[in-house]
């Protein structure tokens, strides 16, 4: 049989391509929400990890309500900026050296090094949550610094309230405490210059605790972006 009579290919071509529109359009509404990026509002296709969605969050010490610790130093993205929270033991001191630091909620270890200079020990947990309000669902990453030991590794899962690290003092340059911080942007892993000083980028840890202290509770898992932090010093994050 002679398929070019009748006119058959121009049909079994228009067919072809017009399933291969549709099936693209298909595959790109099913993977677009895979790839934003919370409220850094923007889309990456570095990776992704499974995650169930965290059902709230809790202080970093003195678990879960920071009992016997006192915040010493606030968010102030004003000069002087301090982009997160200082916490210290109320014993003052060194009391509060090698005292235990936990995860604020569930999440995944996107990096855990010591990298020495003014940071030493730091351990980054990405996490993801969905915002009341919107019905969104978001990320953010909260970040341990000047630890003494850390006691995850790149890529765990890790549990509200799971211990991750214990309190230092960067190897004994400063008087023992826990630097903390909540970010919106998921890119800023160890290069905080890079990104604008806002709230756009930076949480108020505790005001965001507060804020989604307690959160429903849900069975399935959500996509979250990982692999999107540059390499810091030869360290190189999930």
């Amino acid at each position: 049989m002679d398929l070019r009579a009748g006119g058959g290919p121009p049909k079994v071509v228009a067919l072809s391509m017009t399933w291969t529109r549709t099936a693209r359009k298909l595959l790109f509404s099913l993977m677009t929400p895979l790839l934003l990026i919370g409220s850094a509002g923007s889309a990456t296709a570095e990776g992704l990890e499974k995650l169930t969605l965290a059902d709230g969050f809790d202080y970093p010490v003195g678990k879960p309500d920071g009992t016997g610790y006192y915040k010493s130093r606030g968010l102030r993205l004003r000069t002087p900026q301090h982009f997160g929270e200082d916490w210290n033991g109320r014993g003052g001191g060194n009391t509060d050296l090698g005292d235990p630091i936990y995860s604020i909620g569930d999440g995944i270890v996107t990096f855990a090094y010591d990298v020495r200079g003014s940071w030493g020990n730091v351990v980054i947990v990405r996490h993801a949550y969905r915002d009341a309000a919107s019905g969104q669902v978001k990320y953010c990453d909260s970040f341990y610094a000047h630890l003494l030991a850390i006691m995850t590794r790149v890529g765990q899962k890790v549990k509200r309230g799971q211990q991750i690290a214990t309190l230092g003092s960067n190897h004994g340059m400063y008087p023992a405490h826990l630097h903390f911080e909540i970010r919106y942007n998921i890119h800023i892993g160890m290069e905080r210059g890079n990104v604008a000083a806002d709230t756009k980028n930076f949480a108020d840890p505790s005001q965001f605790i507060s804020k989604y202290r307690r959160l429903n509770h849900e069975w399935g898992q959500v996509a979250v972006p990982v692999g999107t932090y540059q390499e810091y010093k030869g360290f190189k994050g999930l």
